[in-house]
């Protein structure tokens, strides 16, 4: 089984809000999912990201790889983090 960080759209129509969870890889887009580790809302200007980092390195501790998308919402959270 292997697991992935990747997202699960929530919201309505046109109005898009995202989990960042983890998940077996081979779950449904918005299927079952192991643990919630953020949020990403994309309408805030600049967006909202939330990551709880003590379960995000638990997961990835535990051989959790994150998608694309994933990795570049880590990246800004932590950008933003530092300034």
């Amino acid at each position: 089984m292997a697991v992935r960080i990747r997202l699960t759209r929530l919201g309505r129509k046109k109005k898009p809000f995202y989990r960042i969870i983890v998940a077996d890889s081979e779950s449904k887009r918005d299927g079952k999912f192991l643990d919630v580790v953020g949020t990403y809302d994309p309408l805030q200007n600049p967006a909202m990201i939330t990551i709880n980092a003590e379960k995000l390195q638990e997961w990835i501790g535990k051989g959790a790889l994150p998608t694309t998308t994933v990795k570049s919402l880590i990246s800004k959270n932590s950008a933003a983090v530092e300034k």
